[in-house]
């Protein structure tokens, strides 16, 4: 009885909440709808919660530098406290080589007496974080710096500030939504596919059964795109935020080859080796398509792509299968992943990721894990900056004495010829489209497109695959209600593959293209 007559208190005082947020005791709040959450039975509160917050909410916002120069003050309106103030202050309290530094940070004006702000402090050579709910002033203690460089940084730019938005419950939450992502499970599944239906406005529409075509390998050409969607386990969850980012309906990509005997095979930049490695090979069509049957656990929906007649009568397979062969056993590419992707200084980055939060990111990785850190960016940064053997923090103290920034830095494009410690870099489209290259598809534009900055959304895009719905296999489409321009060949959900083959070639294309979620609308420049 006690507990139904506490729930029923808190329920009312949420509702009190909800309708009067400023009316207690001038312009505070006693309690605010979302502090009062976590005192709620949980089938009662995290209804609640998940509605409020996502995955997305994991990710903190750049509020500004607290710095020295010229006596500045960073100020700012947090998600609890909303006047905020920020200063730095150097000094040497342990008589150290390089001294210290203290960040002080003033917070007051709470909208309640129950939220707190939830901050992470970066520099290029650490990362901390600390929570704050009294008004009062704060301060962040760096008992030393870490060298001459770290010293002179903050000096120049002082100490980035991110603010957590959702608060301390929110991050939670958030956490607790990203986390399903990744797990191989309904659950994980369930979780992508909502993510992509509440970030892009994805459909995931049931197709009628069978799920799996009686296809003919005889209709299958060389050069014919393979798009491919999982949606569970590990890769379903990385692949669900590169969807989210890029704006593409597909998360990887392989294409078919035949060979002098007429023998169909499937090449493909990510195909994972007895070691556990991501690496380029070429397998035999029933090798590939009987794992991607019974063995591939992430519930991948695969789409053919064929390609159109006339492409289809230029490509050069002996040109296609002697850059195929040159590739086998190399790495994936880490190396150009994410520069695919960031062609602008703000017009690729979802709110609120920036090239602020994408540094912060870079330098955990740093200290977590160098070795992989080194692996997906650092060679690359050092080529977009022509030095060599930099790591992070050099490389973003570098970028600042040249007068660039970070965010310019990162929207260099990537070029095809470019060869890293472990060879040349293609992720599984760069592969595929290099291979297109080589094989004649871009004709007199090849030497003035780097498709390593093509996305697998800009690859379905082009205009190179069937135009004319008649041309394609009978048994593609044969169950369907809905008949797509393509050959879906796997999966419960009918894929969709917004622009798809409508874009011509051009000089230096995808070099400077925006990708803003959820319409990812391009300029009739790009």
């Amino acid at each position: 009885m006690a507990v139904f007559f506490k729930t029923q208190f808190l329920f009312s005082v949420l509702i009190f909440s909800c309708f009067f947020p400023c009316q207690i005791y001038g312009s505070k709040s006693l309690f605010h709808v979302k502090d009062v959450l976590p005192l709620l039975p949980g089938k009662v509160s995290w209804p609640i919660v998940n509605s409020l917050y996502s995955a997305v909410d994991l990710l903190p916002s750049f509020m500004g530098a607290a710095s020295i120069s010229n006596n500045n003050t960073l100020e700012w309106k947090g998600a609890c406290f909303y006047k905020n103030t920020a200063w730095l202050e150097l000094h040497n309290k342990t008589g150290s080589q390089f001294g210290g530094g203290t960040v002080h940070i003033k917070v007051s004006n709470a909208h309640s007496y129950t939220c707190m702000d939830l901050y992470i402090f970066a520099t290029p050579y650490r990362v901390t974080w600390d929570y704050y709910v009294l008004s009062r002033e704060h301060t962040l203690e760096v008992k030393e710096w870490e060298s001459q460089a770290e010293l002179e940084y903050v000096k120049r730019k002082g100490v980035s500030i991110f603010l957590m938005q959702a608060g301390m419950l929110g991050t939670l939450s958030a956490l607790w939504d990203v986390f399903p992502l990744f797990t191989n499970t309904g659950w994980g599944e369930n979780s992508n596919i909502g993510f992509l239906k509440k970030h892009m406005g994805a459909s995931f529409d049931q197709r009628p059964q069978p799920w799996v075509s009686n296809l003919t390998t005889d209709d299958i050409h060389s050069g014919d795109f393979l798009a491919i969607s999982k949606i569970r386990g590990r890769w379903g969850g990385f692949e669900t935020l590169e969807k989210w980012v890029t704006g593409a309906y597909a998360g990887h990509s392989a294409v078919c080859l035949r060979d002098a005997e007429g023998k169909l095979w499937v090449g493909e930049s990510g195909n994972e080796n007895d070691k556990g490695e991501d690496i380029i090979a070429i397998l035999p069509w029933e090798e590939w398509w009987e794992f991607e049957l019974t063995k591939d656990d992430s519930n991948p929906h695969i789409a053919l792509l064929p390609l159109h007649p006339d492409l289809r009568a230029k490509f050069n397979e002996t040109a296609a299968w002697e850059y195929a062969r040159s590739m086998v056993g190399k790495p994936y590419g880490f190396h150009n992943l994410i520069f695919s992707w960031i062609d602008t200084l703000d017009g690729n980055y979802p709110s609120p990721l920036d090239a602020h939060l994408v540094a912060s990111v870079m330098t955990v990785w740093n200290q977590l894990q160098p070795a992989y850190a080194a692996n997906m960016w650092n060679e690359a940064l050092n080529k977009r900056l022509g030095t060599q053997g930099l790591g992070l923090p050099d490389i973003l103290v570098e970028v600042e004495k040249r007068g660039s920034s970070f965010a310019k830095l990162l929207t260099i494009p990537e070029q095809d010829d470019w060869v890293y410690t472990d060879g040349k870099s293609t992720s599984c489209v760069a592969f595929i489209l290099e291979m297109y290259k080589e094989a004649g598809l871009f004709g007199p534009f090849a030497g003035s497109i780097q498709v390593t900055e093509f996305t697998i959304k800009d690859a379905y895009s082009l205009k190179f695959f069937e135009d004319d719905p008649n041309r394609l296999p009978k048994w593609c489409n044969a169950d369907e209600t809905v008949k797509l321009p393509f050959c879906q060949i796997r999966g419960k959900y009918r894929m969709e593959l917004p622009g798809y083959n409508t874009m011509d070639i051009y000089p230096h294309m995808n070099e400077k293209c925006p990708s803003m979620p959820p319409k990812y609308y391009r300029p009739l420049s790009c």
